[in-house]
């Protein structure tokens, strides 16, 4: 076993084909709990997060305790650290939430195209709460892609993708060699920012409920315009190239609406995308 929780086979993986997974991470409780604190807090609102005015579906652990600690969870970060180091920022969080039969998909992308991160390290855990399948709307990735760098971008369609501008890479996608990445309930999928994938709708009788956690080694620096925040969930921070972010003292309180706002708005406008409360977010 190498650092961390991965094998140096696994680690082999991520660095050859730009994902490694699914991993177990959570066990039977822990998944129970955490789904249902999200639906909880969806019941509480009257509607899914994905359909709430304010991007609550985005940097979601700015709101919720239970969404903080998720963060910071023993085994995701052990996963992590054997890809990225000991020390690790957690720079983003989307609640990737697919009811069935509601049509939304996501276009061919790369997390990295509006990220504005440089050295190109930011490795995303995504954490399904519910069965990622084919039938479901899991995620398809083209193995080995992310190493040929950052693609160029153009804006596509938005009805039903919810990507924030729609966003596809202008690469043609031989979709033959893609591979749906199948993550059970409690496991996750690490992958590389650079890596090229899609999802298809959710075709199945249960929500799709991923949570992409997009975590960063402390020497990435923020490249867009102004600074934006970050939260360190281990290690040491020597570099200070983001601002810190506040955590949540009790769930959905005022200091914290405020700060989630605040952080929202800072990373939306760093690559030029609107709030809005459906379409707010990167991928998966």
């Amino acid at each position: 076993m190498a650092d961390g929780l991965l094998t140096k086979e696994q680690i082999s993986e991520y660095a050859s084909k730009g994902q490694v997974g699914p991993i177990p991470l959570l066990d039977v409780d822990e998944v129970t709990y955490y789904r249902r604190k999200l639906e909880a807090a969806e019941a509480a609102f009257g509607k899914p997060l994905s359909q709430i005015p304010g991007q609550f579906r985005a940097k979601t652990h700015l709101l919720f305790t239970w969404m903080d600690d998720f963060v910071r969870h023993e085994k995701i970060l052990d996963a992590v650290e054997s890809l990225i180091g000991p020390n690790i920022l957690l720079y983003h969080l989307t609640c990737w939430l697919k009811e069935p039969g509601d049509g939304s998909y996501v276009s061919w992308h790369q997390d990295g195209t509006y990220f504005n991160l440089r050295p190109a390290e930011h490795v995303t855990a995504w954490i399904a709460l519910s069965d990622a399948t084919p039938e479901s709307g899991c995620m398809k990735m083209l193995p080995g892609s992310h190493l040929s760098g950052q693609q160029s971008h153009e804006s596509g369609e938005r009805s039903g993708n919810l990507l924030s501008n729609g966003q596809k890479i202008t690469l043609e996608i031989d979709e033959s060699k893609a591979i749906d990445i199948v993550v059970p309930a409690g496991s996750g999928s690490f992958h590389h920012t650079h890596i090229v994938h899609s999802s298809g709708p959710n075709r199945s009788n249960d929500r799709r409920i991923g949570i992409g956690i997009s975590y960063i080694p402390t020497r990435v620096r923020f490249v867009g315009e102004g600074r934006v925040p970050a939260a360190l969930v281990r290690g040491e921070d020597t570099f200070g190239h983001f601002d810190p972010e506040v955590r949540p003292e009790a769930d959905m309180d005022e200091a914290a609406q405020q700060f989630h706002a605040k952080a929202c708005d800072s990373f939306f406008a760093s690559h030029g995308s609107k709030r809005s409360g459906t379409k707010n977010s990167f991928s998966h």
